[in-house]
């Protein structure tokens, strides 16, 4: 009998599997080392950031190539909603107005997508806070496109990438999550990121394999 993993992958590339690609949050305020500075991320956690972004990029293009859908999930914070609760968490303060260090504000420089752009016509998510399922339309607009699993990168691994994930597979929806295409700001952060991701969220993989598994798919 085949092992778990031989059995996990092989429902992903049945007949008429339809994967999507989901990126999630590889914008400026959190992928810029300019931008990183006051963060005291150590030079091996911004050369791990860095490749991490460069496997990013290298999923897009594959998933373009192999006509895989793309679907881009971004933080959008709005200074006329602000997350009280990650006030309160941050600062201890839940009726602040929105610090001015909040990252990703809508329409500032910082909430644009770093070294990758969105092609014309793939689907742009907006979220609030750390999942791309709360709040939005991403499980609607997945589900009415027709896909049956997602290969879910970005940033970071402990948060935002976590945070989607694990809302994807609570509802219902098999997921790969590249090792080498998502990363934290902390190395030990990161590995324990993924070892949660392996045991409770989704099918760890790299960026060759899931590439391999598109390929079988590709219409």
């Amino acid at each position: 009998m085949p092992d778990l993993r031989e059995r996990q992958l092989a429902r992903l590339v049945r007949p008429g599997s339809s994967p999507a690609l989901v990126v999630v949050d590889v914008q400026a305020d959190f992928a810029d080392p300019d931008r990183l500075a006051g963060h005291g991320l150590t030079e091996a956690a911004l050369a791990a950031l860095d490749r991490a972004v460069t496997r990013v990029g290298a999923l897009v293009d594959a998933a373009r190539a192999h006509h895989v859908p793309v679907v881009w999930v971004e933080l959008g914070s709005d200074p006329a909603r602000p997350w009280r609760a990650s006030n309160w968490l941050r600062g201890g303060d839940y009726d602040a107005p929105m610090s001015p260090d909040e990252p990703c504000v809508l329409s500032t420089a910082g909430a644009e997508w770093y070294r990758l752009r969105p092609a014309e016509g793939e689907p742009r998510v907006v979220k609030r806070g750390y999942s791309g399922f709360l709040g939005t339309d991403l499980d609607a607009r997945l589900r009415a496109a027709g896909h049956d699993w997602l290969t879910v990168v970005g940033l970071t691994s402990e948060c935002c990438v976590q945070a989607t994930a694990l809302d994807a597979v609570q509802l219902d929806w098999p997921v790969v999550v590249p090792r080498d295409a998502t990363a934290a700001y902390d190395l030990d952060v990161n590995t324990a990121a993924l070892v949660q991701l392996g045991l409770n969220v989704a099918v760890l993989s790299d960026t060759d394999e899931v590439v391999e598994l598109w390929k079988k798919v590709a219409p």
